[in-house]
């Protein structure tokens, strides 16, 4: 993955790496109702439920919209997509105990992990609906287990391999490794993720386990980092990728840039489901912005989102299942943390 929000999407899992928090919180039932209609457009202007895919989507960008259609069900406490979990590409392989997973990934290391967090969410769903989590659960694991066995030592200092080339490592990766295996660990106390996830904190320079350590410089950091993201990748308070051009003929945007704004707004909501109230309030505004950006700039009159969000559409926006999914996102981690904010979706 190629983008100027490598660096965004990276502060957001360097600090998802504790468990999701059991506190319940208020929804903002406004926000989540437009959630619900850009959930509804994604399904039936881009899935196809014969293959359990996204037309125009990819594997990893399809992990990424059935995560969210399931982070979605839990926030509302509805299962209108229920569904998805068991006919989606990911699921039906996960419920096929023959599935050879290292075949599946085709070799991408940094797509898996992007599959293992949205088999972890389809199986969240399942336990609190009182469902069998446990193929996906496993399937989680063997996935797990295949990237894990990519770890190198003898260059650049360590890291895991971005594909089964062995030619590069990137941040991303990397990243979304200490994030598995640090919130791997937290999900079934299995030594080898958190001997994993120690490892990656020394090869990446940052310390990424403040489930273990209780240390708050970690979160400190962290929260630099976002802040400098706030600061420096947005236009009127809103997120903009470089390729993001509202006034363009279209945008120029691959899928990376068209997911990215999305998945930050998703793991900082899913890093304020525990960093505490001052962490909530310090960046409540900011996830209300993201919101309405997509409200106000991003969504058409039939609830699909496109790539702009930072100004209203003059022909540059893109309108793919990869930015549907991003606005998604971004809704429902408003919805969750953004509730004081009332004009998100109205003003």
């Amino acid at each position: 993955m190629h983008s100027s929000f490598l660096r965004l999407v990276s502060a957001g899992l360097l600090i998802l790496v504790l468990a999701r928090s059991n506190v319940a919180q208020t929804q903002c039932s406004a926000t989540l109702s437009v959630a619900t209609d850009v959930a509804n457009e994604l399904q039936s202007k881009y899935y196809d439920p014969s293959s359990g895919l996204y037309n125009g989507g990819s594997t990893w960008t399809d992990a990424n919209a059935v995560e969210d259609l399931h982070n979605l069900m839990l926030a509302a406490n509805v299962n209108t997509w229920a569904i998805a979990g068991n006919t989606s590409h990911i699921g039906r392989a996960a419920l096929d105990s023959s599935t050879d997973w290292t075949s599946f990934i085709a070799g991408s290391y940094d797509d898996a992990q992007w599959i293992i967090l949205g088999l972890w969410k389809i199986a969240d769903y399942k336990s609190h609906v009182g469902q069998d989590a446990g193929p996906f659960n496993d399937a989680a694991s063997k996935v797990y287990d295949i990237i894990a066995g990519q770890w190198d030592t003898t260059n650049c200092g360590g890291g895991v391999w971005w594909s089964s080339d062995h030619t590069y490592k990137n941040a991303i990766t990397n990243e979304l490794f200490l994030l598995t295996s640090a919130e791997g660990y937290l999900r079934n106390g299995n030594q080898d993720y958190l001997k994993n996830a120690q490892a990656g904190v020394i090869a990446s320079g940052l310390g990424a386990l403040y489930a273990t350590t209780k240390d708050q410089t970690l979160l400190q950091e962290a929260e630099t980092t976002l802040d400098a993201t706030l600061k420096y990748l947005t236009v009127n308070q809103i997120l903009k990728e470089s390729c993001d051009d509202a006034a363009g003929s279209s945008s120029s945007c691959g899928p990376d840039g068209q997911l990215f704004k999305g998945l930050w707004t998703k793991h900082v909501q899913y890093y304020l489901d525990w960093a505490g109230s001052a962490a909530q309030e310090k960046y409540s505004s900011a996830l209300g912005q993201q919101a309405s950006g997509v409200y106000h700039y991003g969504k058409n009159s039939a609830n699909d989102v496109g790539t702009i969000w930072y100004a209203p559409n003059q022909g540059g926006s893109n309108f793919t299942p990869k930015s549907s999914t991003s606005g998604l996102e971004a809704l429902v981690a408003a919805a969750k943390h953004a509730f004081t904010h009332r004009h998100v979706v109205h003003a």
